[in-house]
């Protein structure tokens, strides 16, 4: 039987429909943390914008040595403060999420800040953690979690909520929650699954225990596993490698894979035609096909 166009359309519309009011629902889920955590910008969160030719990389390093980068409410506060600011910055294009702290990128939960809250603030802060990561994950833009040293618990889930992982051979991976009669609270449950597997999520959740990077590398939770000291260099050369690619097609390519997962695969091809759409009428387009014939490097602007 032969399908018309216009009754495709209209199930594209439909289920177009269908996807915008989930993750619709999804971002205004977001907002509920604004009224817990908008305050003045944190002094662990510190923000790079890159110049130049790197032009459009935005890299945040997280500098609380004193707590190995524990995420206590100051730097909830600041990362998220960050994330909201990049948001609605039209000249970001990448970020790289690093630490300033020798040989840990972010060592969880603030377990001391933890033991002074009763079950109400507990609630509160891992909800608020939750939906932090949330935003993360939700940003138009690709993002790196750049990784030596340690990424423990509420850590390795903020990485599990990038586009990307890199990290040092050095490097300690682990969601230890279960160790403490918890389990991963802020999307590691969710997240940890989707990128290697029900089993073997299962299996470093239940256990607690700590992988290497290479072993990280082997099951597919991050993308690069480098020299030790090496990580920010490799993904500073992934960063500029994306930040010369037309920065709409970039946002409308991450668009069309995390929304699509989320749905049917009839779903999901109606919101990659929406999405390719969006680049067909772009400056950018024209550059891109201009620069080819010329034989030359295309000068995308984002319009």
């Amino acid at each position: 039987m032969v399908v018309s166009s216009s009754i495709g359309k209209r199930f594209c519309n439909q289920a177009l429909i269908d996807t915008k009011s989930y993750f619709l629902a999804s971002r205004l889920q977001f907002q509920t943390i604004r009224t817990l955590l908008l305050q003045s910008a944190s002094e662990s969160v510190k923000v790079h914008r890159h110049s130049d030719n790197d032009s459009g990389i935005i890299q945040i390093n997280m500098d609380r040595p004193e707590a190995k980068n524990a995420l206590g409410k100051d730097m909830l506060r600041g990362l998220l403060n960050t994330f909201e600011a990049i948001s609605t910055d039209s000249a970001a294009n990448v970020l790289l999420i690093c630490s300033s702290v020798s040989k840990v990128f972010c060592a969880g939960a603030d377990l001391k800040e933890r033991l002074t809250m009763n079950v109400s603030e507990v609630r509160a802060t891992v909800n608020s953690l939750r939906s932090a990561f949330s935003y993360l994950e939700a940003l138009q833009i690709p993002t790196i979690a750049v990784m030596e040293g340690a990424a423990l618990g509420g850590g390795l889930e903020m990485a599990l909520s990038c586009d990307l992982r890199i990290c040092g051979e050095d490097a300690k991976l682990a969601l230890p929650e279960t160790g403490l009669a918890v389990i991963p609270g802020a999307g590691g449950t969710q997240r940890l699954p989707r990128l290697v597997g029900k089993s073997i999520a299962k299996e470093l959740i239940f256990t607690g225990r700590k992988i290497s990077a290479r072993d990280a590398l082997s099951i597919g939770l991050i993308n690069y596993c480098t020299p030790a000291g090496e990580a920010y260099s490799k993904a500073l050369e992934v960063a500029r490698d994306i930040n010369q690619k037309g920065p709409v097609a970039i946002r409308m390519a991450k668009r069309a894979i995390n929304e699509g997962l989320e749905v049917n695969m009839s779903s999901a091809l109606c919101v990659e035609e929406d999405c390719y759409e969006q680049t067909l009428h772009t400056n950018d387009r024209l550059e891109g096909l201009t620069a080819f014939a010329e034989k030359r490097k295309p000068l995308y602007k984002g319009k």
